[in-house]
């Protein structure tokens, strides 16, 4: 990893600027230990949903504006069988989507070489109401857990303590957190931020601490944020400098708040 600049820098956390598909070929082969991606969804448009009580646009930004499927399926395609050179033969990867790319991106792992082990869902406590009154209420999003397809080669899956945190009994593969709180988003906001109760179950059931954590779609940091209190190394790639700039300012302030 010797050509990166890094855009910031401290104690095992790190972070670039610039674009996954390119930054992903400078990392250096079967580094990481476990990827968390939450990759764009496509599904801005010209719709509507409610935040907050309000009517407001789905718009999210230039990233996540929908394009056809067949672009849609390469692009996915592409990201992750960079990723796959980048992780370890007993590594995982974790990806989180929703209707309007999870199938996509289910295909495009098995394509690159990756077997799917969990199919997690995550249900939200409180989503917001579907204010068409058109269809249900969409209340899920779908976190596909996968390693490498190897034969002989045993991936991380701390188990003992997934029973532990649900109260001694076998954890199953749905979810239940509310959405992102206001106190993480103090210091800012991206708009598909993730909740780090959700972020920590992941990491601590697939990693060990010193690892190094890999999120080639950084946004707003969570997954830093939460691998660092964890005692994780981390790595996000981020093209926005605004989102980059958010994740220094919670890894900061963070820095001396209570672990988890």
């Amino acid at each position: 990893m010797n050509r990166l600049k890094y855009y910031y820098e401290e104690d095992g956390f790190k972070l670039i600027h610039g674009d996954s598909f390119e930054m992903l070929k400078q990392i250096k082969s079967q580094s990481i230990d476990m990827i968390f991606a939450d990759p764009p969804y496509f599904l801005s448009g010209d719709g509507i949903t409610c935040h907050s009580g309000k009517m407001v646009s789905v718009k999210k930004g230039q990233w996540d504006e929908k394009i056809d499927i067949k672009a849609k399926h390469l692009f996915n395609r592409k990201w992750i069988k960079l990723c796959k050179r980048v992780l370890k033969d007993d590594g995982t990867i974790w990806i989180s989507g929703t209707m309007h790319n999870i199938y996509s991106i289910g295909m495009a792992l098995e394509e690159e070489g990756f077997k799917i082990i969990n199919n997690i869902t995550w249900k939200k406590l409180n989503p917001p109401p579907n204010i068409s009154c058109k269809a249900f209420t969409h209340s899920t999003e779908t976190i596909l857990w996968a390693k490498k397809d190897l034969k002989n080669v045993k991936y991380k899956f701390n188990y003992d303590i997934m029973k532990k945190l649900n109260g001694g009994k076998q954890m199953k593969d749905v979810w239940e957190t509310s959405l992102t709180k206001l106190k993480e988003k103090k210091y800012g906001k991206h708009p598909t931020q993730k909740p780090i109760e959700l972020l920590e179950r992941i990491i601590l059931a697939s990693t060990d601490e010193t690892d190094l954590i890999l999120d080639p779609f950084n946004g707003s940091g969570t997954t830093g944020i939460v691998a660092s209190k964890l005692n994780r190394k981390y790595i996000g790639i981020e093209k926005e400098k605004t989102y980059l700039d958010l994740t220094i300012k919670r890894k900061v302030n963070d820095t001396n708040e209570k672990r988890f």
